[in-house]
């Protein structure tokens, strides 16, 4: 439904402006943490495993970040920078720094970075004593490139008995669709997910971005941390292989339920309702515009009392007691007029102002918040330390995602910012693998590191 508003101010609200021209950051000493003592070879890049890995080291493990730099990882040339909003996320600028993605930034705090050619024997055989050296081995890879290199898991036991690996890929590394590369929205679309998205009667729209990485992250970051739990135990290793597939699959348990015993399709001339926000139970019950552009309020009214409570907010129109809108049955069944009465009275105020009368007269309704309120403006997640600020020798000090539960005991430890290219190449060679100053150079000048 198109609605129609008044027209407002822009509300003036001062925005949290985050100090710049501060000094690099300094190496600062790594933390403990529950994980302390953990060392994780990890060969992830772009999301899933990046994700999985950061949990792990938000937590005290030392997660060694491996990266080459003739094909860098795909965040790292992501142009998300701070303050500079004129590209969008796919138009790569040529030139630019590898440490300035904020992208990256986000997905790889607290983790060491060095660089190594895999494409070199001397790289893959600097690799093995790293893995020698390491509880844990983790890569979201396409399908065979481990094997490639002669680092599958029986190759990694041969090196360290006790080796966890964790593989991370769209379709797992079983099964007759094992060779297929994905990234998440094809997976979604595999899964089941983006035919239950879209408008009615309209093709499925899918989804706008990988969500599925995030979601077979945390699967992956919690079967890790099972194998370490079970390695205690026994002394044994642990193969882990984690398909985003099954992850998304488990998004979609109404769809399943549905179809296993409806026998019925999850898309009819009724669903998916895109963003009507239909409710069986609720009138009314959606998004409303405001007056400030772009600018919504959700509102959900359950029961003829809390309507009683609405109306109260609104200043008892004499629309609200029109026949139709008597009680909720009627009013479930007049909700499209119900639905222009109130987007005319929400389009008239700021969306602050709606969700806080209506708050405060017991109505369900909150501000429909964009990614600035969500960081600068919510009291909640600010209470919460949603966000952490870090500071990054190239970007300076900026808010970065943090992790999304408390625990009184294990608190996570934000000890550094993410690792420039290569940064960490000189304590992981020179002094947890003892190489000789002389090698380094050498090694360096011919580009296996």
């Amino acid at each position: 439904m198109a609605f129609e508003t008044t027209s407002c101010k822009d509300s003036q609200v001062q925005l949290r402006v985050p100090e710049t021209g501060r000094s690099a950051a300094a190496r600062r000493e790594r933390g403990e943490g529950p994980l302390a003592g953990i060392r994780i070879a990890d060969f992830c890049w772009v999301g899933v495993g990046a994700l999985a890995t950061r949990f792990l080291a938000d937590f005290g493990a030392e997660v060694i970040k491996i990266e080459d730099r003739t094909r860098l990882d795909l965040t790292r040339r992501m142009p998300i920078y701070k303050g500079d909003s004129s590209r969008a996320m796919s138009q790569e600028v040529a030139g630019a720094s590898p440490n300035m993605s904020g992208h990256f930034n986000n997905y790889n705090r607290n983790k060491l970075g060095v660089t190594i050619n895999m494409r070199t024997e001397e790289g893959r055989s600097l690799v093995r004593r790293l893995i020698a050296r390491s509880d844990v081995v983790t890569e979201n890879f396409a399908p065979g490139i481990m094997e490639r290199w002669d680092l599958a898991y029986d190759a990694l036991r041969e090196i360290k008995s006790s080796i966890i690996s964790a593989r991370m890929s769209g379709f797992g590394h079983s099964g007759p669709d094992e060779f297929y590369r994905s990234y998440g929205p094809v997976v979604q679309a595999v899964g089941g997910l983006t035919f239950s998205s879209g408008l009615p009667n309209r093709e499925p729209s899918g989804w706008g971005m990988s969500y599925m990485d995030n979601q077979a992250a945390y699967n992956a970051s919690a079967a890790i941390l099972m194998a370490l739990y079970h390695r205690a135990l026994t002394g044994e290793g642990t193969e882990i292989d984690v398909s985003a597939l099954e992850a998304s699959v488990h998004l979609i348990g109404p769809a399943l339920l549905d179809a296993e015993v409806n026998n019925r399709t999850y898309r009819d001339s009724d669903f998916p309702p895109g963003n009507l926000l239909e409710f069986s139970d609720a009138a009314p019950h959606g998004v409303y515009p405001t007056c400030e552009p772009d600018r919504w309020v959700a509102v959900a009214v359950f029961d003829d009392a809390e309507w009683d409570r609405f109306v109260d907010a609104l200043g008892r129109p004499q629309w609200a007691a029109a026949p139709e809108f008597a009680d909720q049955a009627r009013r479930r069944g007049a909700v499209a007029s119900l639905d222009q009465k109130v987007a005319e009275w929400t389009g008239a105020r700021s969306g602050r102002e709606v969700a806080g009368l209506l708050q405060q007269h017991g109505v369900r309704a909150s501000l429909v918040q964009d990614a600035e309120d969500v960081v600068d403006r919510d009291p909640q997640l600010a209470h919460r330390g949603v966000f952490v600020e870090m500071d990054h020798p190239e970007i300076g000090p900026a808010p970065f995602e943090g992790t999304p539960f408390l625990a009184d005991a294990s608190k996570p430890v934000h000890w550094r910012s993410s690792p420039l290219l290569g940064e960490d190449n000189e304590y992981v060679f020179k002094e947890l693998l003892q190489m000789p100053s002389e090698q380094f150079s050498d090694l360096h000048d011919s580009g296996v590191i």
